[in-house]
């Protein structure tokens, strides 16, 4: 799927909830969000980034070239999402986002979150997610808030290119 850039007006608005999981129409906004999630090494992938306004994204961890140390984990859709609580702990670190391609940011965010969501097959969940995976939830959640991470980051000094990015990467491995 093409994917909405930073100044497509649907980036910035609040998404609308879902009411059915099971409408062919979100099945298959499902499916296409995880492929183009594969397609473009993404670690999630959220509704509005291809243009679509519904409070729903892909959570998607695994290691790849943009996120070389990524814990590995099945694709989930993550369909009306609620983050209940929060840790105090916030941690900084360098996010990306397909939406703003080549620029990276230092990003404050809580290490440890406790959501409730549906599963694309109707079963509520409510879980604990930590440091990545934590991180990779509250960024996506954003964009369903019509917030992108260029929102988060405290001063523009906390911002690098992509490519200055990779050379960092390579360094630390």
């Amino acid at each position: 799927m093409e994917i909405a850039q930073l100044g497509n007006p649907v980036l910035r608005s609040i998404a609308v909830p879902i009411s059915n999981v099971w409408e062919r129409r979100v099945q298959k906004l499902t499916d296409d969000l995880i492929a183009t999630a594969m397609e473009t090494n993404g670690v999630g992938i959220a509704a509005p980034q291809v243009a679509q306004s519904d409070r729903l994204f892909i959570l998607a961890s695994r290691p790849n070239l943009r996120y070389p140390k990524a814990p590995k984990m099945e694709p989930e859709a993550i369909i009306n999402p609620k983050i209940i609580a929060r840790s105090d702990e916030v941690v900084k670190d360098w996010e990306g986002c397909l939406s703003v391609p080549g620029i990276r940011g230092l990003v404050p965010r809580s290490s440890t979150i406790e959501v409730e969501y549906t599963s694309r097959d109707g079963k509520l969940h409510r879980q604990e997610f930590a440091d990545f995976v934590a991180r990779i939830f509250q960024h996506e959640y954003d964009h369903l808030e019509g917030i992108v991470f260029l929102d988060r980051v405290e001063t523009t000094r906390d911002l690098m290119s992509e490519d200055e990015y990779q050379k960092m990467v390579i360094v630390s491995c």
